[in-house]
């Protein structure tokens, strides 16, 4: 079937069904969901409710619910994941981008549920939330991308029952964005985890690449996930589960 494309929070997005395609009032809801999001949260909006934040003209007990439990939300993963995970910028603003695109594709997939369409797969960036199966009868495959060769993917991965979620964090979608702690060198340069929810794969992907080894230990030993990282040297560490899960050899 033909992809749905849209632009949002800036970047591109498809959603492809393994089924019949849906109502055109489901893809409307679903658009109008990550509308909301960036509405709400997005620092690039002046106007936005967590811009109003930054700005302070708004205080954080005057925010909306849907912000709060955001923020409330981040700042657990911050304390599970030893601070790797962090919602504020080092000048102290209030960043929740690491949480929201995740929400908003998990409301998105809320929404395709309760139209009946469990076979999907939403790619957001790069980042993949699927359910069910692919219109061939098949898990859902994610390609994953060579961070020195954007053009090109490191391997392919099939998506287990169960396992909806899967994100990468690094350099190649959107640069080099993410803010290290002190206890990493950098080396990391991509991190790919897959998790039963985008949730957790988006937020502990980017741990990884903020903490470095000590955090990809954390990781591995805490949460029941599968992660790739890619260092600087172009070494590739992967979870036993990752391998297997590989469709093709690596490049």
């Amino acid at each position: 079937m033909t992809p749905h494309v849209f632009t949002t929070m800036g970047t591109a997005a498809s959603l492809t069904f393994g089924e019949h395609e849906p109502h055109a009032s489901v893809l409307v809801e679903v658009e109008r969901i990550f509308a909301e999001y960036d509405k709400r949260f997005s620092l690039y909006r002046p106007f936005s409710e967590l811009s109003r934040i930054a700005s302070a003209e708004l205080a954080m007990m005057d925010a909306s619910e849907e912000l709060r439990d955001a923020y409330a939300l981040a700042l657990s993963w911050r304390e599970s994941t030893r601070n790797a995970f962090n919602p504020h910028r080092p000048d102290g603003v209030i960043d929740l981008s690491g949480v929201v695109k995740a929400l908003a594709m998990q409301a998105a997939a809320d929404v395709l549920r309760r139209a009946d369409l469990s076979n999907f797969c939403l790619n957001v960036g790069g980042d993949i939330v699927a359910g069910g199966e692919s219109a061939e009868g098949l898990p859902w495959s994610v390609g994953i991308v060579d961070p020195f060769d954007r053009s090109g993917l490191l391997t392919s991965i099939s998506l287990a029952p169960g396992r909806e979620g899967c994100a990468t964090s690094g350099s190649a979608e959107r640069g080099d964005h993410i803010w290290r702690t002190a206890e990493s060198s950098g080396e990391f340069v991509q991190a790919t985890v897959v998790a039963d929810d985008i949730v957790t794969a988006d937020v502990l992907a980017t741990a990884i690449i903020s903490g470095g080894p000590g955090i990809l230990d954390l990781v591995t030993a805490r949460w029941p996930v599968d992660v790739m990282t890619v260092d600087l040297a172009g070494a590739i560490r992967m979870t036993p589960g990752m391998s297997a899960a590989m469709l093709a050899d690596l490049r």
